[in-house]
């Protein structure tokens, strides 16, 4: 199994592009999945850079709608003429970001709906619950969320009003069974960090997380919360946590303090083999 970060905010090769948004590929029982897309601008740059072949990707993954996650699905549908793409069916609905009464467009970006409306039909797989992709590979389908102190991680919303909170109810993760325990991708973890992870060792029988790796959105973070955080992921022990994207540069600080040498920072140009 081989996970390569092509997107994200920091690079770990000063020819790589740096983006605000997230794209892993992963490698695993001979399937090469694409999840998450970034914005679009570095993804097909970095990937050549890294010798990935996005003409090869078997299956996209949109972990949610918002556009630094979606952005770059036009060019991967181009060149991959057989992809198959799994998602929630509320990554296409418009929603935004306001902040100080400026409402800012944050919703997948015309080029990929166009894109998106081009599949065929049978191609397209709207997750409402949780579904395998091989004997190995799931995907959680809508996380619960049962931790009292996790929110969505910003002031989303579904009208330009603000009137109509976005629950962001279409985040969703990926996870591969390793023979020490579970690897789990995610976007920004809207859901909650540890809502996804709680609900991802529900999907396994309790297994282990050896590893989780993507975006956390603790930038926003309360005290409260990331004390809360870091008290879980202390239960749950982790063999390695891969901050990416939205996690925040001072909630990786904490979480580094907290957890020592197994919290290593994510960038693009990243590699990791389980």
């Amino acid at each position: 199994m081989k996970i390569t970060i092509l997107v994200d905010n920091r690079i770990a090769r000063p020819e790589l592009r740096a983006e605000h948004g997230l794209a892993l590929w992963i490698e695993s029982e001979g399937k090469r999945i694409l999840f998450d897309t970034g914005q679009g601008g570095a993804l097909g740059k970095n990937a050549k850079i890294l010798g990935v072949d996005l003409g090869k990707t078997d299956i996209i993954v949109l972990s949610h709608g918002h556009y630094d996650h979606s952005g770059g699905m036009a060019q991967v549908m181009k060149r991959a003429k057989k992809v198959e793409l799994y998602c929630h069916p509320g990554v296409i609905q418009p929603r935004y970001s306001i902040s100080d009464g400026i409402a800012t467009p944050v919703h997948m970006p015309q080029p990929s709906l166009v894109a998106l409306d081009r599949l065929p039909p049978t191609h397209i797989h709207w997750l409402q619950q949780p579904l395998m992709l091989s004997a190995q590979i799931g995907l959680s389908g809508p996380i619960p969320r049962k931790t009292s102190y996790e929110d969505s991680g910003g002031p989303f919303y579904l009208d330009l009003q603000g009137k109509r909170p976005d629950p962001l109810s279409d985040d969703l993760a990926l996870w591969m069974q390793t023979g020490s325990g579970l690897v789990v991708c995610v976007g920004c973890s809207h859901a909650g960090l540890v809502n996804t992870l709680n609900h991802v060792r529900r999907l396994n029988n309790g297994q282990k997380i050896r590893a989780v790796i993507g975006g956390f959105h603790l930038r926003n973070a309360s005290s409260d919360r990331l004390a809360q955080t870091i008290a879980a992921l202390r239960q749950l022990e982790p063999d390695m946590v891969v901050p990416c994207h939205c996690s925040g540069e001072l909630a990786v600080a904490e979480l580094r303090n907290a957890l020592g040498e197994r919290i290593s920072m994510g960038a693009a140009g990243m590699i990791y083999q389980f």
